[in-house]
């Protein structure tokens, strides 16, 4: 299992990229976009950043979430499946959650690649600005990863997704620290600071256990229940 947790994006890649050269129909990738999207190799190409497993740690931030093979776990944000798949390998279900069809539809190619006990825990779901589509109660945890910064209303946000926390949820948001990182960041207007976080949660009706900017270098993690 460990080995394949460490290989597993890699491999998602490498199918990603290759399978489509199987039948002369198919489209490759690359040849694919989608209305108000990215081409789909833009958003492989970003993906594909070796860098970020050194500086994001993705491994050491699951196991911060515990035993996860009984929780579904809401990917708010969820992009290309960077967190989705890696959640997937231990949680019971994650519904990868975008504003962006393209991020849908990469999901979407990566999961028909995978086992089907594996592929049977992926749900992805296009959302809208304001809102994930979380049903009530759906979910056991959320995550917001990369993404906080760019969520308009950011305080009605939580305020709403919070309904679609279980009894004693919680709610895990890992984004950037508010100042000069050496690494390719959002920009500081897309950052929102550690204290202001807390405060929003706090408003929104959380109750924030954990507040940790050491764990990572560049970035926070906040973990709050319901």
């Amino acid at each position: 299992m460990k080995k394949l947790q460490k290989t597993f994006v890699s491999v998602l890649m490498i199918i990603f990229l290759f399978s489509a050269c199987n039948t002369a129909e198919t489209k490759r990738p690359e040849e694919v976009a989608y209305p108000d999207s990215k081409p789909l190799i833009e958003v492989v190409d970003e993906v594909d950043d070796s860098g970020r497993i050194v500086w994001q740690k993705p491994e050491e931030v699951v196991k911060i979430l515990g035993d996860i093979s009984e929780k579904t776990i809401a990917d708010i944000g969820s992009g290309s499946g960077y967190f989705t798949f890696r959640f997937a390998l231990k949680a019971k279900k994650v519904i990868a959650i975008d504003i962006d069809p393209s991020m849908i539809k990469i999901v979407e190619t990566f999961k028909q690649q995978l086992p089907k006990d594996i592929q049977s825990k992926i749900e992805t779901r296009l959302a809208i600005p304001s809102d994930p589509l979380i049903q009530k109660e759906e979910a056991d945890i959320i995550t917001i990863i990369n993404t906080i910064g760019y969520i308009e209303n950011r305080l009605a946000y939580l305020k709403k997704i919070r309904a679609g926390l279980k009894e004693n949820g919680e709610i895990f948001i890992l984004d950037f620290k508010a100042k000069n990182i050496p690494i390719n960041a959002p920009e500081m207007k897309y950052r929102v600071p550690l204290s202001t976080l807390e405060n929003d949660l706090a408003n929104a009706g959380y109750t924030v256990f954990s507040s940790d900017d050491r764990t990572l270098d560049y970035q926070y993690i906040i973990r709050a229940k319901k």
